[in-house]
């Protein structure tokens, strides 16, 4: 092997011993550092929401939120990931101005858009639920299947409570608050799933089913 090989290897090896080693230590790490860490993904969530734009026939904007949402369950796990989304819409809730556009309040949550902070939470609890119990989830095929899953979830809390607010049937809420997300909602799923199928370890760190 050539000197090259040798230390692209050498290189390769941290690599995979680094991320290893951080997941060891968020799956074995103190309550207190797991509310640590899911209150900055919390805080993450809250700074790419404002990131967002309008599409001329939808009352929901584009925004970043659902790039951090799909990895907060692969970086987090089962259970904080959930929890960073709790947190994003408990404090949202209570006046930090974090949601999309800088609003905050109540009225956000029992809007057009609340039900899809709800889907967050959803989706961020059954990503990072697969993501610890299953080590071929961390795959990028895997991921990618997950993160659909994670999107299909927030598109339905979504689109149920945006046809209660307006008023709407299914068809039209469906057209109103998912039609015209999908492409640019792919795509984030896209660039999600190669994130997390680089971090994440392919080998067990916790409880895994596949590896007992």
């Amino acid at each position: 092997m050539s000197e090259f090989g040798s230390e692209l290897k050498n290189v390769f090896g941290k690599y995979e011993s680094a991320k290893y080693n951080f997941f060891k230590w968020r799956f074995e790490s103190t309550f207190l550092n797991k509310i640590a860490l899911a209150l900055g993904f919390a805080c993450l969530t809250g700074l790419v929401a404002q990131l967002r734009f309008y599409l001329p026939y939808t009352p929901v904007p584009v925004t970043g939120q659902v790039f951090a949402v799909l990895l907060s369950g692969v970086i987090l796990g089962r259970w904080y990931g959930g929890l960073s989304q709790v947190f994003y819409a408990v404090i949202g809730v209570l006046g930090v101005p974090w949601f999309a556009g800088g609003t905050a309040g109540l009225a956000v949550l029992a809007g057009v858009t609340g039900g899809y902070i709800i889907g967050f939470i959803v989706a961020s609890l059954i990503i990072g639920w697969f993501t610890d119990m299953y080590v071929k989830s961390r795959s990028f095929a895997g991921m990618f299947s997950l993160m659909l899953l994670g999107i299909v979830m927030v598109y339905l809390f979504g689109a149920v409570q945006l046809a209660f607010v307006l008023g709407v049937n299914a068809q039209k809420a469906i057209e109103l608050g998912v039609l015209p997300f999908i492409a640019v909602d792919l795509y984030k799923a896209l660039i999600a799933s190669a994130i997390a199928a680089a971090v994440a370890p392919r080998a067990a760190y916790g409880n895994e089913i596949d590896s007992r």
